[in-house]
């Protein structure tokens, strides 16, 4: 036998822009992270849902454009498409913008620009990962959620089988833009609900950002400008040193840190068929996480007590009947998740569990028992 072995190495610069008002044309942020050399082909991708709310949003598009187009050339009018989780669970909208990509030419030294929540921006991603093999993306996240976590990621994908984001890949976007103004028109539901994946951050690597959020929870709750931006830039912040530093950022691996909270909140946005948001249903997910810890002797009972009266001042409700959910058998539903959570990564089952605020440490079992313990507790607490 005779073996041939190289190791390869690919190194990716991602870069969040955090700016205001981005489709002005005197701010040159978008021109400068897409024009580098001749002019470039851009399809715009855009949520139908934030078009509506902000109806000067697609002719300011359009403007910009048209002031920059010896640098860049859009081939068409923004491309409309529904956004939320449910927009997730067919392959329609990723079929839709690949043929787009066809009918206008985008190639590999085009651009894809995705302006819009998570969802979209999962579903856009997708297409532009899969499109010759990756052209490149541009995200412009246009939620709380996506501007402080999701789209400052590497994962894009959809759901299928019954299963959260089953099919997808692992694409670094070219350059994500954070534009406060954006969020403007956002529903106080969806305001605050990157707050909770901030929590779980600051949970699980900086007490000091969890006492900045406790610190300034009645702002956050009243949706203080300030407050808000400086949430948003450090929990961006965290998410991306984690994927830059933590050894696997295209989880190889069966850890998932940043996914603290989610083994529930994956398997209650499935159960509720995705009517409990992604943020309500990681709001949860941490709750029923903190408490097994404290039960199991890992956290304490002041820290677990600091962590669920934060998410509760932060206004998210901590319990939901889909925790109950039996099959036929009388199983909870819930416990499920725990496998398919496994087997998303494949490997040994490993959770995120808190040691101490700001300190998130693995573990490789849980006891079904005490989690049907934490379930109840928190049903008690809430009701």
């Amino acid at each position: 036998m005779s073996v041939i072995q190289r190791s390869i190495q690919v190194g990716w610069q991602l870069c969040v822009f955090f700016t205001e008002d981005v489709f002005v044309p005197a701010n040159p942020v978008l021109k400068n992270a897409l024009a580098d050399g001749p002019p470039r082909k851009v399809l715009v991708v855009l949520e139908d849902a934030l078009a509506q709310s902000q109806p000067k949003l697609e002719s300011q598009i359009e403007n910009y454009f048209s002031a920059h187009t010896k640098q860049l050339q859009l081939v068409r009018p923004p491309l409309f498409v529904a956004g939320g989780e449910q927009s997730k669970n067919s392959i329609t909208i990723v079929t839709d913008i690949l043929s787009q990509i066809d009918h206008h030419h985008i190639d590999r030294h085009s651009y894809l620009i995705a302006v819009g929540g998570g969802a979209l921006l999962d579903v856009a991603g997708f297409a532009a990962a899969t499109a010759h093999r990756g052209v490149r993306h541009v995200r412009i996240p246009t939620t709380t959620l996506s501007q402080a976590d999701s789209g400052v990621g590497v994962k894009n994908g959809i759901n299928a089988f019954g299963k959260k984001n089953f099919v997808g890949t692992f694409a670094p976007p070219h350059a994500v833009i954070n534009d406060f103004n954006l969020l403007a028109t956002l529903k106080p539901r969806d305001k605050r609900a990157g707050y909770v994946e901030a929590v779980k951050v600051a949970c699980i690597r900086d007490i000091n950002f969890f006492d900045e959020i406790e610190r300034d929870a009645e702002k956050l709750i009243s949706f203080d400008s300030a407050a808000m931006k400086s949430l948003i830039r450090r929990c961006a912040e965290l998410h991306l040193e984690h994927i830059a530093t933590g050894g696997d950022p295209f989880e190889t691996g069966s850890a998932r840190p940043l996914d603290f909270g989610h083994w529930a909140a994956h398997k209650l946005e499935q159960l509720s068929n995705f009517q409990i948001a992604h943020g309500e249903a990681v709001a949860i997910g941490i709750a029923l996480d903190v408490i097994y810890s404290r039960n199991i002797g890992l956290l304490d009972e002041k820290s677990c007590e600091r962590i669920l009266k934060l998410l509760k001042q932060l206004g998210f409700n901590l319990f939901t009947d889909e925790l109950l959910k039996s099959d036929a058998n009388k199983h909870l539903q819930i416990l499920t998740g725990l496998e398919e959570f496994r087997e998303h990564l494949g490997g040994e089952l490993t959770i995120t569990l808190l040691k101490e605020i700001g300190r998130g440490v693995e573990i490789h079992e849980m006891n079904q028992s005490k989690i049907v313990e934490a379930i109840h507790e928190l049903c008690k607490r809430e009701k």
